[in-house]
C-alpha cells in the first residue's frame, strides 16, 4: 500500500487566525528565559498536524519531546504524512541500554542519534549535496533526552566535511577518521568503517545510507562517489561529503584523563568479574582502543562539568516543543526511579563502584534547561495561553464499524443547501475500496487516492487509501461557523487505530552460500575438484618461462605440493564435513579421490532424481489457485495492532502470490524469533479459509500448540472461522470428536503436534499446511510432509533452519522469504556466557523479580530436574518455583504453563520444552544450565524466549570449567556470546552448518559421502545434478555442435553406469605468454585477492567479465599491466565459452584456437568464416602473432568476438 501524503491540508490551518497569531508571536523571537512555558491544550490527535504546520511555516529547527519512545515513533510516523519533504524528519532514540548498565549501545540507534546531532549542526543534508540543507524536525522521548551525549563543541570540532577539488593530507585524513571512532577494515560494508587502497579511500559515515569513495589525485580530491556496500560498485557522483564522529564516546585527547579518573574508583567491594572487566576497559581507554560498551564511561571521557545534552544542539533560532508537560514530568520521574534502583542494585551486587559518576540527567536538569529556553507545549502544562487552540480542534464522532451510519452522516453534511455551510470530508482508511462502493450506493461517487497536494474545496469528499492514527474536526474562528475540515480515519470508522508504515530501515547484509564457502584462510582444509582434500598454504607467485603468475599453494599427503593457477580458483573450496573431526588428506596421483568422488556422484544422482521427482510433481500438479484478497482479508490485516516491517510485508506478499498460483506452494519463511512470522501464517491461513479450504498448522510442542491456538482464536473471533487444537492437552474423546469434525469439514483451522500426521486424521478439503520449526520433527514426519508438498500448499516457518532446509533454499530448490527487521521497540538481549556460580544465578533471578518480571531456568534432564528445582528454592527462598517437562501428564503440564503465564510463579524450571515459539512478554531472564550440551540452533531459540517486548532481556548460558569443554562446544558458546544483534538467526544457521557439519543435509545415509568429498563439493555435485536433470531434453543447437566433446581438457567426466554423465565444467583453457595476476601493490590483502580470483574463475559471460573490470577500476583505481592482461584473459575465456572453443594457446609463434572436434572447423571452412584471417587446421584454427603484444592481443580478441557472434547470431557482440 502506497504511503499517503496530506500536505495540502496544512493550508487550512495556516490560514486560520489563531494559528497566524501564534506564528506571529514565535517569529518575533524565542520566549524569554525564565518565562513560563506556554501550553496550547490541543487535542492529541491534531498535534502532529499542528507541528507539521509550524515546521512548514517557520522553517527553522524544531525539537519535539514526547513522554515515551512509542509516542515519539507514532508522532514521527504521522508527521511524515504531513510534511512536504519528510527528509527533514528525524527520530532521536534512546541508546538501547539502561543508565548504569554495562551493556553496548545499539549500533542502529547510535547511527540515528549521531544523524540527529549532525542534522542539528549542519541541517538536514540530502546525502552528498551540501547545497540542499533543510532545517530538521527532531522527535525524541524523555528516556532519550535524559541519556548523555557528546558535548556540542566536541562534536563540532570533530565533524569533517569534504568537497571535490579540496586539498587534503592523506596521512592526517586517515588519522582523523580513526580518532573520531571509525574502524579501519579491508572492505567497507557497515557504517563506521573506512579503508585505504592507494589513492582510493572508502568510508561509511555513521549516519549515511551508503558509503562514499574518495579518489585522490595527489593531495586533491578528484571525485567523491557513493557506492553500494554489497556489490562495492559506485552508484553516483556527489559534490560533497560530511563525516561525523562514529561514536558519542570519543577517545581523542580524553583517554589519559578518563583512565586516570577511573583508576581512582574504589573497586574493593566489586565482584571479581566486575573488577576484571572494568580494569580491562581502563586499559583499552588508556590505549585509545574502542570496545563494545564504551559509552558506559561517557561521564569520564570529557573535560566538561557534565556531558552534553540534545538540547545543547538546538540553534538559537530553533523551537523547543513538548507534547504534554504533565505526562513528560511523570515519565521522567519513573525513569529516574528505575535508574536509581538499578544503580543501588548494581552497587549492592558489586557490579558498580559506589562512587561511579552520574550517568543521566534528572527532571531538575531539564527544568533548568527549560527555564533557559521555555518550550511551546502542545498539550497541557503550567500556563495556558489565549490562542483558542483548545476550541480549534474537536474529536469527531465514532461509528464502531457501523459504516452505513457513517456514510449517511457524510451525505447529510455534504448535501447542505449553501456551499459555505458545507464541510469538507477527508477519509483515510485501509478499506477505501469497500467504502467507495457504499458511498456510490448513496450517490457519492469518489475514487480513492493517496495524496492531497492542495486543500479540497468546501462541500467535497476526499477518500484516501492508507492509514492514520486518529481524525479530528478543525473548526472555523467563528464559533457558529462551519467545520473547516472533518478528518475521519479507521479509528472513527471501525474503533481501532493503527500507525502508517514506518521509514525504510537499511537492510542488513545477509551472508550468501557463495561467500560462506569461499572464505578460505591459510591452514584450512580445502577440496580441489580433481585432486581431493589438502591444506591451503596461501597465495604464492612463481616465475615460469619468464612469466610471473600467482598460484594457490595446496599441501597434500607425504609433502606433495599442488600449485593451482588463479584462474582455476573456483576448483578449490573450504572443506566442511559432517563431524568436527579432521579429514584425511589425499596423496596426489592416487585413485583414492576419484573413487570417493565417483561414489558421491552416484549418491548425488539418486538424490537429484528424488528431489527432481518431488519438485517436478509439485510443478506439474494441478494445485488450487486461491482467489485474490477479499474485503474480509483486508479487514483482518488492518486489525493487526502493530506496524508491519518492510520485510514482513514482503514475506506476506510473496506467500499470497504463491497461493494464487495454480501449483502447490512450498515456501520457507525465515525470521528471527519474535519478528512476526506468526502473523504471516495467520494471514495465509485466513486467506485459505475464506476460499473454503481447511488449514493444518503443525507445531513441535503441545505448549506451542496451545499458544498458537489462543492467538488464532482471539484474532479470528469476529469471523465465522472454527479453530481447534489437536494435542496431548485434549482428552482422547475430545481428539476423536475433533477428527470427526475435520473429516466432515466442520473445522476450518486445526493446530496440533505430530498427532496431525497420524493416519486417522482425515480432512474434507485440505488446502494449506503450515509447519513451524520443521527441524524439530522426525524422519517419518518429514517424509509425510514431503508427500504433502506435492498435494497442497505448504508454508514452513523457521528462525534457524537446519542445514538441509537452509541449503535447499540457498540453491533455489525451495522458495524462501526472510524477515530481518526487528520490531522498533526491541532491545538486543544481554548475553552472559560463564561458569556456574551460585551468586550469578541468585542475582539474575532476584534482579528479574525486583523489576516485576519472571524467569526461565532450563535444565534438560527430567531425571534430576526436581532436585535442581529444590536446590534453586534453597538458593533463592524469596522466589516461587514451578517445574515443567515433556513427560508430565498433559493436564498437569497445561495447568503449570497457564499458572506461570498468569504470573503465579516467579521462575519456571523446565526442559527445552519452551524452546519453540513460546511468547511470554513478562519473562525476560533465561538461565540455561549446562549450555554446552545444547546445539547452537537450540541455544539461539532458547535465548529468543526473552526480550520479546520493550524490556531488556538477559540470557545466562552456564557451563562447567572451560577446560572440560570440547572445542565444538566452546565454539558454539562463543558464537552465541557474539551474536548479540537482533536478526542474527540467518548467520547463526550458517555458523551452525559449519560447526555441526552437514550430517542432516539429506539423511544419515549421505554422511559418509559428505565426509569423503566435503560439503561444498557434495552440494556442487547435487546442484549440478539437479540443474542437468532439469535441462535434460531441452537441447540447444548451436552452429558449432556442442556434442563433440572428445577431449579431456574441456571437462572432467565420470560415467554413472547408466549412459549419463555428471561433469564439473572447468571452462575453456587460456594459456598465453602474458604476465597476468593481481599485484600486492594493487590489492594488498591476500583474502581479497583470493575472493576476486574466485569470482573471475566463476565468470562465464562477457558481460560478467566486463563487470569485474569496471568494479576493479572503480574500487582499486587504474589497472596495472598484469591486471589488464588478467582481464584480457578473462574476456577471452568468456568468448571462448560462447564460441564453444576448448582452449587458446600458442605454438611456433602462432595463436592456436582449439575446438572440441573437427566438425566445427569444417563448418567454418565451408562457410568461409574468417577466411584470410586464420588458417584452418583439423580441429583448430591458427592466427599469426604479428606485431607488438598489444597488436596480437587486439587481433585475437577480434577473432574471438567474431566466433562468439557467429555461434550466437542473435547476440550483438562488440569489443569495448
Amino acid at each position: 500500500m502506497a504511503e499517503i501524503q496530506l500536505t495540502g491540508l496544512l493550508v487550512l490551518l495556516e490560514q486560520h487566525p489563531a494559528f497566524n497569531h501564534l506564528v506571529h508571536d514565535l517569529r518575533r523571537g524565542p520566549l524569554a528565559a525564565g518565562s513560563t512555558p506556554m501550553a496550547l491544550q490541543i487535542l492529541s490527535a491534531a498535534r502532529p498536524y499542528v507541528t507539521a504546520a509550524l515546521a512548514e511555516t517557520l522553517n527553522r529547527p524544531i525539537i519535539l519531546i514526547t513522554a515515551r519512545p512509542e509516542l515519539a515513533l507514532q508522532f514521527e510516523d504521522q508527521l511524515r504524512l504531513w510534511l512536504s519533504d519528510p527528509r527533514r524528519l528525524f527520530n532521536f532514540p534512546d541508546p538501547g541500554a539502561l543508565p548504569y548498565e554495562r551493556a553496548p549501545w545499539s549500533p542502529d540507534r547510535v547511527q540515528r542519534r549521531i544523524g540527529v546531532l549532525t542534522a542539528l549542526t549542519r541541517g538536514s543534508e540530502v546525502e552528498g549535496r551540501a547545497d540542499s540543507l533543510l532545517p530538521p524536525l527532531i522527535v525524541t522521548s524523555a528516556r532519550a533526552l535524559l541519556h548523555p551525549t557528546i558535548p556540542v563543541e566536541e562534536f563540532r570540532r570533530n565533524l569533517r566535511t569534504y568537497a571535490q577539488s579540496q586539498s587534503v593530507s592523506l596521512r592526517f585524513l586517515l588519522a582523523s577518521w580513526y580518532a573520531i571512532g571509525y574502524e579501519s577494515t579491508n572492505i567497507v560494508a557497515e557504517p563506521g568503517q573506512f579503508s585505504h587502497r592507494g589513492g582510493i579511500l572508502d568510508i561509511f559515515p555513521i549516519n549515511a545510507t551508503n558509503p562514499a569513495r574518495i579518489e585522490l589525485w595527489g593531495d586533491e580530491i578528484e571525485s567523491i562517489r557513493l557506492f553500494d556496500p554489497i556489490t562495492q560498485r559506485s552508484l553516483e557522483t556527489v559534490t560533497g561529503l560530511t563525516v561525523p564522529p562514529a561514536s558519542e564516546a570519543l577517545l581523542h585527547g580524553a583517554r589519559d584523563g578518563a583512565a586516570a579518573r577511573l583508576r581512582q574508583l574504589d573497586l574493593s567491594a566489586s565482584t571479581p568479574q566486575a573488577r576484571s572487566e572494568i580494569s580491562t576497559h581502563i586499559g583499552h581507554l588508556q590505549n585509545g582502543q574502542h570496545f563494545p560498551g564504551i559509552e558506559f564511561y561517557l561521564p569520564y571521557l570529557y573535560d566538561y562539568d557534565q556531558t552534553g545534552s540534545l538540547l545543547d544542539y538546538l540553534p538559537a533560532d530553533g523551537l523547543l516543543v513538548i507534547d504534554d508537560w504533565n505526562t513528560l514530568e511523570l515519565n521522567v520521574a519513573d525513569i529516574e526511579t528505575e535508574a536509581l534502583n538499578l544503580r543501588d542494585e548494581m552497587v549492592n551486587r558489586g557490579d558498580l563502584p559506589p562512587a561511579f559518576a552520574t550517568a543521566m540527567q534528572t527532571w531538575d536538569d531539564l527544568r533548568d534547561a527549560f527555564s533557559q529556553r521555555p518550550p511551546l507545549i502542545l498539550g497541557y502544562g503550567p500556563e495556558e495561553i489565549g490562542y483558542a487552540f483548545d476550541d480549534l480542534f474537536q474529536a469527531g464522532p465514532r461509528y464502531g464499524g457501523r459504516l452505513n451510519e457513517a456514510v449517511e452522516a457524510m451525505h447529510d453534511q455534504l448535501d447542505k443547501p449553501r456551499q459555505a455551510e458545507a464541510s469538507r470530508y477527508v477519509v483515510v482508511t485501509r478499506q477505501a475500496e469497500r467504502l467507495a462502493e457504499l458511498l456510490a450506493d448513496e450517490g457519492l461517487h469518489v475514487r480513492p487516492r493517496t495524496t492531497i497536494p492542495a486543500p479540497p474545496g468546501a462541500g467535497t469528499l476526499t477518500l484516501l487509501n492508507g492509514s492514520l492514527g486518529e481524525g479530528f474536526l478543525l473548526r472555523s474562528a467563528d464559533a457558529d461557523g462551519p467545520i473547516i475540515l472533518n478528518l475521519v480515519t479507521d479509528a472513527e470508522l471501525f474503533g481501532w487505530s493503527r500507525m502508517p508504515p514506518r521509514r525504510t530501515v537499511r537492510a542488513r547484509q545477509r551472508p550468501t552460500a557463495e561467500s560462506f564457502f569461499a572464505e578460505i584462510q591459510e591452514g584450512d582444509y580445502v577440496v580441489h575438484i580433481e585432486h581431493g582434500i589438502g591444506l591451503y598454504r596461501g597465495l604464492v607467485q612463481r616465475e615460469i618461462n619468464g612469466l610471473i603468475r600467482e598460484y594457490l599453494e595446496l599441501e597434500y599427503a607425504q609433502g606433495d605440493r599442488l600449485f593451482v593457477p588463479v584462474h582455476q580458483a573456483d576448483r578449490v573450496s573450504r572443506y566442511i564435513g559432517p563431524t568436527d573431526s579432521e579429514p584425511a588428506i589425499h596423496r596426489l596421483g592416487t585413485a583414492d579421490w576419484e573413487q570417493a568422488r565417483r561414489r558421491a556422484r552416484r549418491a548425488v544422482e539418486e538424490i537429484a532424481e528424488e528431489l527432481l521427482e518431488l519438485y517436478a510433481q509439485r510443478e506439474a500438479a494441478e494445485g488450487y489457485a486461491f482467489s485474490e484478497d477479499t474485503a474480509w482479508q483486508a479487514e483482518i490485516e488492518a486489525s493487526f495492532p502493530y506496524v508491519e516491517t518492510e520485510d514482513q510485508l514482503r514475506a506476506i506478499e510473496e506467500v499470497k502470490q504463491d497461493m494464487e498460483r495454480p501449483r502447490p506452494m512450498d515456501r520457507l519463511v525465515v525470521g528471527d524469533v519474535g519478528f512476526g512470522k506468526t502473523e504471516v501464517a495467520l494471514r495465509a491461513a485466513f486467506k485459505a479459509v475464506i476460499d473454503g479450504k481447511q488449514v493444518a498448522i503443525l507445531v513441535p510442542t503441545t505448549v506451542l500448540a496451545q499458544q498458537h491456538f489462543t492467538t488464532f482464536t482471539q484474532r479470528l473471533a469476529a469471523y465465522p472461522v472454527t479453530v481447534e487444537m489437536l494435542s496431548r492437552f485434549r482428552s482422547p474423546g475430545e481428539q476423536q470428536e475433533i477428527i470427526e469434525r475435520l473429516t466432515a469439514g466442520k473445522v476450518d483451522i486445526v493446530i496440533g503436534t505430530h498427532r496431525l500426521l497420524s493416519g486417522d486424521v482425515k480432512f474434507k478439503d485440505l488446502g494449506l499446511v503450515i509447519v513451524d520449526e520443521e527441524q524439530r520433527f522426525g524422519v517419518t514426519h518429514k517424509e509425510r510432509l514431503k508427500q504433502l508438498r506435492t498435494e497442497v500448499d505448504v508454508l514452513t516457518l523457521s528462525a534457524t533452519p537446519i542445514p538441509r532446509t537452509l541449503h535447499m533454499a540457498l540453491t533455489s530448490v525451495r522458495d524462501m522469504s526472510t524477515i530481518d527487521t526487528p520490531p522498533e521497540e526491541r532491545l538486543p538481549i544481554i548475553n552472559k556466557v560463564t561458569e556456574w556460580d551460585d551468586t550469578t544465578v541468585k542475582m539474575a533471578i532476584l534482579r528479574e523479580i525486583d523489576r516485576g518480571g519472571q524467569a526461565f531456568f532450563v535444565h534438560n534432564r527430567v531425571l534430576t530436574i526436581y532436585a535442581d528445582a529444590r536446590r534453586l528454592q534453597a538458593l533463592v527462598p524469596e522466589a516461587s518455583f514451578a517445574v515443567a517437562h515433556g513427560q508430565m501428564n498433559e493436564h498437569e503440564l497445561e495447568r503449570v504453563m497457564l499458572d506461570f503465564a498468569e504470573g503465579r510463579y516467579d521462575v519456571l524450571v523446565c526442559t527445552s520444552i519452551i524452546e519453540s515459539g513460546l511468547d511470554l512478554p513478562n519473562v525476560n531472564t533465561i538461565i540455561v544450565d549446562h549450555a554446552e550440551m545444547f546445539g547452537l540452533a537450540q541455544l539461539y531459540q532458547l535465548r529468543g524466549r526473552v526480550g520479546r517486548g520493550a524490556r531488556r532481556g538477559y540470557a545466562y548460558f552456564l557451563h562447567p570449567r572451560e577446560s572440560s569443554l570440547t572445542a565444538d562446544a566452546l565454539e558454539r558458546l562463543n558464537t552465541i556470546r557474539e551474536a548479540t544483534e537482533l536478526g542474527a538467526g540467518f548467520r547463526i544457521a550458517l555458523k551452525d552448518l559449519e560447526i555441526r557439519g552437514a550430517g542432516d543435509l539429506l539423511g544419515a545415509r549421505q554422511s559418509g559421502h559428505i565426509a569423503a568429498v566435503g560439503f561444498d563439493m557434495y552440494t556442487r555435485l547435487l546442484a549440478q545434478a539437479v540443474r542437468e536433470a532439469r535441462e535434460r531434453g531441452r537441447g540447444a543447437q548451436a552452429v558449432f555442435p556442442p556434442q563433440e566433446q572428445d577431449t579431456p581438457t574441456a571437462r572432467s567426466q565420470t560415467g554413472d553406469g547408466q549412459g549419463r554423465l555428471l561433469s564439473i565444467d572447468t571452462g575453456p583453457a587460456v594459456d598465453l605468454p602474458l604476465q597476468a595476476y593481481l599485484p600486492q601493490s594493487y590489492i594488498g590483502e591476500e583474502a581479497m585477492r583470493l575472493r576476486i580470483y574466485r569470482r573471475m574463475a566463476e565468470t562465464t559471460s562477457l558481460e560478467e567479465a566486463r563487470d569485474i573490470e569496471h568494479e576493479l577500476r572503480d574500487r582499486f583505481g587504474e589497472c596495472p599491466p598484469p591486471v589488464e592482461n588478467l582481464l584480457f584473459i578473462l574476456r577471452l575465456r568468456a568468448l571462448a565459452a560462447q564460441a564453444n572453443v576448448t582452449s587458446i594457446g600458442t605454438e611456433n609463434k602462432q595463436l592456436v584456437i582449439q575446438f572440441p572436434g573437427p566438425g566445427a572447423v569444417r563448418l567454418m571452412a565451408e562457410a568461409g568464416i574468417l577466411a584470410g584471417v586464420v588458417r584452418y587446421g583439423r580441429r583448430e584454427v591458427f592466427l599469426p602473432m604479428r606485431g607488438s603484444e598489444g597488436q596480437w592481443k587486439e587481433a585475437l580478441e577480434d577473432v574471438m568476438l567474431a566466433l562468439a557472434a557467429r555461434n550466437q547470431p542473435l547476440q550483438v557482440a562488440s569489443r569495448t
